[in-house]
């Protein structure tokens, strides 16, 4: 995952007449607050499961804990499960899972709000390289996004929204070698491929969105191939006073999103990939900030709603 070199084939136009008349952005003042210090509980409660790189106690616990809060919340809730050989490693990983929980069901055009709920295997660009071969907590790289969202589920139904919303949350996205995608973003390229291209209208996808010096960039593949969707959500973060939100193109990255680009469904890429402490040890929750999650969630919420 997050690898900032170009990686990516070249794709073709993606967006259609239809897109451009049904997204939005902006704010409407009826909408309901985001609540930053509940979102942030959502991040402490999934990395106080520990690591949940896939396989781990940690990912069971979480896994556990996103089923039953989704489904108290969601119209429906899938819990999409794929398994990945790694045949470098003659290791196979069943049980995988790819959380989705529909809200607005049967209400067209949708929109896809995803971000990954894996953790890193390894630490390895921790400087002390005895921790190389640990799992990371994943406090900003997976907990930030999947709070963000959370905080999001409970606010959807109070939302004045023209859209069908999914939400969903990636498995097995950041096992990859550095400087390859091959064994990065397995959980989205499982979901893509279950989709068709007039599946959604458009998507937005959560990552390392939480650190306390959030600077958020439009990232080089989203703003080339889903240009307008980026427009949307910089005009709804101008219109909400969202600072962290920089109006400048920084950093080519690997992603989630990159598996719905190459499908022709423009989804952009939210991150804030200048972050010191992505796959190490030191990615803990005292590295995030309230105030991040809202900035982000403040956001999303403009955009989902009507105007």
């Amino acid at each position: 995952m997050k690898n900032s070199s170009p990686l990516l084939d070249p794709i073709a136009s993606l967006f259609t007449a239809l897109l451009v008349t049904t997204v939005t952005g902006g704010c409407a003042s009826d909408q309901p607050r985001f609540d930053q210090e509940r979102a942030f509980g959502y991040l402490s409660a999934q990395c106080n499961f520990g690591p949940r790189n896939p396989g781990s106690t940690g990912a069971e616990k979480t896994l556990s804990y996103f089923a039953e809060f989704f489904r108290e919340r969601a119209d429906t809730v899938i819990l999409q499960e794929f398994e990945f050989a790694d045949t470098a490693r003659d290791t196979t990983f069943t049980g995988l899972t790819n959380v989705v929980a529909r809200f607005n069901a049967g209400r067209l055009p949708r929109i896809l709000l995803c971000a990954h709920w894996d953790t890193r295997p390894w630490a390895d660009r921790d400087p002390d390289s005895t921790l190389r071969g640990e799992p990371i907590l994943g406090a900003n790289d997976g907990a930030s996004g999947c709070a963000v969202l959370m905080e999001l589920a409970n606010l959807i139904p109070q939302i004045d929204t023209p859209y069908g919303i999914d939400i969903v949350l990636f498995d097995f996205e950041d096992y990859g070698e550095p400087g390859s995608g091959e064994h990065f973003c397995i959980g989205s390229k499982h979901y893509a491929g279950g989709v068709s291209r007039d599946s959604y209208a458009f998507g937005v996808l959560l990552d390392m969105i939480g650190d306390e010096d959030l600077r958020i960039y439009r990232e080089t593949y989203s703003q080339t191939y889903a240009r307008r969707v980026t427009d949307i959500v910089w005009k709804a973060a101008r219109d909400v006073g969202a600072t962290s939100f920089v109006d400048s193109v920084k950093h080519s990255v690997y992603d989630d999103h990159i598996p719905f680009l190459e499908k022709g469904i423009p989804v952009i890429d939210i991150i804030d990939f200048d972050y010191e402490h992505w796959h190490t040890m030191g990615d803990t929750p005292d590295k995030c900030s309230a105030v991040s999650l809202l900035d982000v969630g403040k956001v999303l919420v403009a955009v989902i709603s009507r105007q």
